[in-house]
This record gives C-alpha cells, structure tokens and sequence, in this order.
C-alpha cells in the first residue's frame, strides 16, 4: 500500500464528506455564462475523455451539473432484446449469486444485501438470486436506466456517508456500497419478480435525484408510487449528479452471464434466449 494511498486515505478521513459534496453539489448547479461554461466543460474534458459526440447537446451547458448529467443522443444507446439489460454506462465491476445468507462478495468484500436495500425483510426475496454492479467513471454518462420492463412500485432513499467509490476507498473504506447515501428503486415484473437498482453515492456526489420523484433529491425513507409507473428496459429511471455506481439485485431463476468490462446501458446482461 503506497504513502500516497495512505495520505489520501488519512485526507479523505479527515474531510467532512457529506458537507462538502453538498456544497460542490450546490456550486455545480449554479449558472454559468456561455464562456466561462465552455471553458470549464473543455477543462473537465482534457483530464476526462467525455465523448461529446453522443450528447443530445453539443453545449456549453447552463451549469456543470447540466453538462454532467447531459442527456445522450435518441438511438445511440440500442436496448438488447433480453429480460435483463444494464442500467447505466460504465464498467461491469463485478457480478454473481447472491449466498444463502443473502451476502455478496464485491472485489473480496461481504455486503449483505438487507444492509444494502436498507430492509431485512425486502432482502429476502433475493437469496439465491444475483446481482451485478457497474461502476461510473467520471468521463461517463451519468443517467440510470431501468434493467427491465415492469413498473416501478418502491423507491427507498438510505442516508449515509459519502466515501469515494474508487480504489482508494475500496483499501480503506471497508463495506462502501452500505456506508455510503444511496437510494433503492424496486420494479415489479411479471416474469422476473422484483428487480431493485440501488444508486450508491459517492464523495463529491451532490446528489441522487429519481426520474419518478418531483423532489430534487429523494426523501429519506420509504416511498410508494401510487399508481406504480410502468417502464420499458432503457427508460430513464434517475441521475447521478456527480458519481457513482449502481446495482442491480434479481430474485432466483436469472443467471447473469455477461463478462464483467466496460459496458452501455442497453447491453444485455443475460443470454438471448
């Protein structure tokens, strides 16, 4: 373990996250005139290799957080014909069953999936199921989108810390995905059960917000969409305004065979039948 591993680790314990994510969060929503929104968007993209290309938008954009949760193109994103897709653009990090104990293992780390979904009893319905976990790297597309077609029933926003999902925070952040603030979104299926995304944030994520939810930011606690919302695999379920990495938890009787590497929202996480 390097004394820059070490120093970052001991700086990042020392800051105080929440607070300072939410004022970064907050000073990326505020306007920028057209110049000044070009020269920060061009500054981000030399250290970060944004495909701009794909962006509904060419930009400048009104505020950073517009240019970061940028909208893609229509068509550019095509949705596998397949029960299950991936959520979001990032890289596919890890992927397996979820143990008789309702645990998963995520690069040599145990979660509980209860601890996760931030219900026990909501957790059980997915032993012996699978879950895969993508990663968004900041040069990413930042919008989440739903794995299935169902409707969603349930979103749970689960306060917490905000440590950095990175490989910094997975050596010295033990147990990062139930640590950290993250919101769970639970759509109904008609053939596939429920199938929960979970939202995790990180340092520096202002904010989660849910496509569902008027709110800026999800309310803590347990929300029900009534009527439930119906969606369509590829349909945008929520933003990550800065960060993070998403989860996808499914009940018993799907098999995730897709390889983990870099991946599109739309890309099939199990075999064409």
């Amino acid at each position: 373990m390097s004394f820059t591993s070490l120093a970052a680790a001991q700086l990042i314990r020392a800051l105080p996250r929440v607070q300072l994510s939410r004022a970064v969060g907050a000073l990326s929503e505020k306007g920028l005139p057209p110049v000044a929104a070009g020269l920060v968007e061009g500054i981000y993209r030399r250290f970060y290799p944004v495909n701009m290309d794909e962006a509904a938008e060419a930009g400048p954009y009104e505020s950073f957080d517009a240019f970061f949760t940028r909208a893609l193109r229509p068509g550019v994103r095509p949705i596998a014909d397949v029960p299950l897709v991936s959520p979001a653009d990032g890289k596919l990090s890890a992927a397996g069953p979820i143990d008789g104990a309702g645990k998963i293992v995520v690069k040599q780390q145990v979660y509980e999936v209860a601890e996760l979904v931030g219900d026990a009893k909501e957790s059980q319905r997915f032993i012996g199921g699978e879950f895969a976990v993508v990663y968004l790297a900041p040069s990413d597309y930042h919008r989440v989108h739903s794995p299935v077609d169902g409707s969603v029933s349930e979103v749970v926003g689960i306060p917490g810390d905000l440590f950095p999902v990175n490989a910094i925070g997975e050596a010295h952040f033990p147990g990062l995905f139930v640590r950290n603030n993250r919101v769970a979104i639970h759509i109904d299926t008609e053939h596939l059960g429920r199938v929960t995304v979970v939202m995790v944030g990180a340092t520096i994520v202002g904010r989660i917000s849910v496509t569902m939810i008027p709110e800026p930011s999800v309310p803590k606690g347990l929300t029900r969409l009534t009527p439930p919302v119906p969606v369509r695999r590829g349909d945008e379920l929520g933003k990550f305004h800065l960060g993070s990495t998403a989860v996808v938890l499914v009940e018993p009787g799907v098999h995730i065979s897709r390889g983990l590497g870099v991946i599109r929202y739309g890309t099939g996480l199990v075999r064409e039948a």
